[in-house]
């Protein structure tokens, strides 16, 4: 190796190439870390230096050379790698490894309109010395090289033009808990910050990306999830466009319900015209979710729903496949599809569905929703009268069509629209779940506008974040843990700004939350249980009556404090009906575990003194922000004991919790032998989160004779997950082979915004 290499400082100076002042680096960056090598790194960076090398170059090639080097034999690399990685971004922050004073700092970014200015009124200079005696930046080198990369393309507050970035993640955290508990009484307020700070610092919470990448600058749109339903008007539909392009350029996932939307050729206006049905005004809102790249952080996503019965659904069922023409595909959307259990047992009894335009069928629509006996009852009427436009198509071939383009595509999703109005925390005659959200985890009541301003219609949003299973020793730390999160979210709904007037009150007045899981993998490992076999069924029963216990607990205290949200009549909590009343008593049968908590005493103070939001629980997809906590992600299996994360940062690889100590506990994606397990924990878990899950089927074609999914299986799982009362179908993936390990990361919904 040539020593006379010259590097290029940053201003502009040259100098001879210090190999000694790099070793140092190195060693430090893999001090108690087992089955790394210093010499490694150097040989692997120094075949890459050049004459003229510029310095922050030098680093670059540092920290991928430590990185290639992450493998099942040597997992550390990946906390090396992210140490040096650390030390790279603090150079380009701070022009130095140690971050500046809190204050000065908070102060610098307030002047140059990087942080909301609201920090330096809210709080003094005393109240940040105080938050610096908590404030740890070593907890920085906890991060692994995944991590690190995540936070530098997507959290940190930066220059997304040129680059700069502006703060470390340790900051970033403590001011997402001072933004948060800004406006608690003083003499409280620095206590919770600095509970919260630890709670998120250590990965015992973890927060969703518009949370992690928003709270703390000027802009104020946290909700990761917005669910925006459309009228059959055009006034409605150009509402709704307009409420997309809002909430997509502000960091959040779309669902858009437009199952009201009449068919092909109803009459418009007594006959004067036809109408050009569905097709041309989903390509209206598609050309609206794509028109905003949500600042660098992840590009605009949506979900649109309609029902299985709409007259047009054969050429809906088909938008997103690969074959037709650019006129009849809308493919930039995901769909999803609703169904109740009228058009399952038409199948299951071989029968017919009967297509109708929602335009032609009074009440049939909303009853789909709010009234199973109503709908049935409808649906059978308005079959038998001849005047009505209908077609009617064997209900196995319709069925058939959905699991087709669902396997094909992998997302085509499915909505139980009768489990998620007959176990909902709301009352489906005053508030029905009529549609779901991007990762199909949100279920919530929403009403069509007539204008932009309409201040009757009602968008749903919800703000999420989830609890790290594998961070915790005991489900008694659940209870502490419950109370921060539903503090610091519910402080979120009035922090936070409201484009559209719909959003504001439909928010204000339910406060809907949804906390979720991540690192359940690592939890079934550690627990030396697996998903296939039914011996995680009774943990998981504990741990979600945990959950949901202390979710519903915590809510209710801060009902006691700051009063009830202002919609609580219209739920069934109001009447004092619980989750554990309205499950599907189908999961009797794969567990038999007993409630352990208090829930009577829960129920009495529910009813008397209510519940501060609507909703507490949902489990969302969680694919990055589960990254940070170098953790699995939400309820799903690893696909490899080192999974490959490829998304528009790169390629990153990120090895599974505990992984030498653990690595024969994990039972891999590929290696589960069917999808009867998980969907029997889905099941176990949906008894008791009150809004939904976004679950996944997963097919391996070499399982089949011929190499084939047959069709008939994904409907068996289909019809398996309705009977366990699963509320939502997410992914269907395919294994190919290529890429068993590799995990396109999506939209974050937040898991897409609702990766969390």
């Amino acid at each position: 190796m040539n020593n006379n290499l010259f590097v290029t400082k940053r201003n502009g100076e040259k100098e001879l190439i210090d190999l000694e002042k790099i070793h140092r680096v190195i060693t430090w960056a893999a001090a108690d870390l087992e089955d790394v090598s210093v010499s490694q790194v150097e040989l692997k960076s120094h075949i890459q230096f050049y004459d003229g090398i510029k310095t922050e170059d030098i680093h670059e090639t540092i920290i991928k050379a430590a990185a290639d080097l992450i493998s099942e034999e040597t997992p550390d690399y990946q906390y090396l790698s992210a140490r040096l990685a650390v030390f790279h971004l603090r150079k380009k922050a701070y022009g130095q490894f140690e971050p500046p004073k809190l204050y000065d700092h908070v102060a610098k970014l307030v002047e140059s309109g990087k942080y909301d200015q609201h920090l330096l009124v809210d709080y003094d200079e005393n109240d940040f010395e105080h938050m610096s005696l908590f404030l740890d930046h070593t907890r920085d080198l906890n991060f692994s090289y995944a991590a690190i990369k995540q936070l530098e393309g997507k959290y940190l507050v930066q220059n997304r033009v040129n680059g700069e970035i502006y703060e470390s993640a340790q900051f970033l955290y403590i001011l997402v808990a001072a933004c948060l508990f800004a406006k608690y009484p003083k003499e409280t307020r620095l206590s919770y910050v600095e509970d919260f700070y630890h709670a998120i610092s250590t990965f015992k919470l973890s927060l969703p990306t518009p949370i992690m990448a928003g709270v703390r600058t000027p802009t104020r749109q946290f909700s990761s999830c917005v669910l925006i339903e459309c009228d059959d008007s055009l006034d409605s539909i150009n509402a709704t466009s307009s409420a997309i392009v809002k909430y997509v350029s502000q960091r959040a996932g779309i669902g858009v319900n437009a199952g009201r939307i009449r068919a092909l050729g109803s009459a418009i206006r007594n006959g004067e015209a036809f109408h050009t049905g569905c097709i041309p005004f989903y390509k209206h809102f598609q050309t609206a979710v794509k028109s905003c790249s949500q600042g660098g952080v992840r590009g605009g996503a949506a979900t649109l729903f309609y029902p299985l019965w709409h007259l047009e659904v054969e050429s809906l069922l088909v938008l997103k496949n690969n074959r037709g023409v650019e006129e009849n595909r809308v493919r930039h959307l995901d769909y999803g599809v609703q169904f109740n259990k009228v058009m399952y047992q038409r199948l299951i009894k071989g029968g017919y569905i009967t297509l109708f335009s929602p335009s032609d069928v009074p009440g049939l629509y909303d009853a789909f929703f709010e009234d199973q006996e109503k709908f049935e009852q409808l649906y059978v009427q308005y079959e038998n009268d001849e005047s009505i436009r209908k077609k009617r198509i064997k209900a196995i071939e319709l069925f058939t069509l959905f699991a087709q383009e669902r396997a094909s595509t992998g997302r085509i999703y499915l909505q139980n629209v009768d489990h998620c109005n007959t176990h909902s925390p709301f009352d489906p005659s005053k508030a029905p779940i009529r549609q779901s959200n991007l990762c199909l985890e949100i279920a919530l009541p929403t009403k069509p506008m007539k204008d932009i301003n309409d201040e009757n219609g009602e968008i749903a949003l919800c703000t999420l974040s989830a609890f790290n299973l594998g961070a915790i020793d005991s489900l008694d730390e659940l209870e502490g843990l419950a109370d921060l999160a539903v503090r610091a979210l519910d402080s979120l709904l009035d922090y936070q700004d409201y484009p559209i007037p719909a959003a504001r009150n439909a928010s204000l007045a339910r406060r809907t939350l949804g906390i979720g899981v991540i690192n359940y993998a690592y939890y079934l490992a550690k627990n030396g249980l697996y998903y296939s076999n039914g011996s995680a069924n009774n943990l998981t029963h504990r741990t979600f009556e945990a959950i949901q216990y202390y979710l519903l607990k915590a809510t209710n205290e801060l009902a006691k404090e700051r009063g009830a949200c202002p919609k609580f009549d219209e739920t069934r909590l109001s009447q004092g009906i619980l989750p554990i009343d309205t499950y599907k008593k189908t999961i009797d049968d794969i567990t038999g575990e007993p409630l352990h908590l208090d829930w009577e005493s829960l129920r009495a103070s529910i009813k008397e003194f209510g519940v501060r939001n609507s909703t507490v629980s949902a489990l969302m997809p969680s694919e990055t922000s589960s990254q940070i906590s170098n953790a699995t992600n939400g309820i799903e299996p690893p696909r490899g004991l080192i999974s490959i994360k490829a998304s528009k940062d790169g390629v990153l690889k990120q090895v599974v919790p505990e992984y030498k100590k653990l690595k024969q506990n994990y039972e891999l994606l590929w290696n589960i032998p069917n999808n009867q397990g998980y969907l029997e924990l889905v099941g176990i878990m949906q008894k008791f989160i009150d809004q939904t899950i976004s679950a996944n089927t997963n097919y391996d074609p070499a399982k089949f004779d011929g190499g084939k999914v047959p069709i008939k299986q994904v409907l068996k799982d289909i019809l398996t997950a309705y009977k366990l009362g699963i509320k939502t179908m997410y992914y269907h993936n395919t294994r190919d082979g290529a890429s068993d390990n590799v995990e396109i990361e999506d939209d974050d919904c937040a898991g897409g915004a609702c990766k969390i």
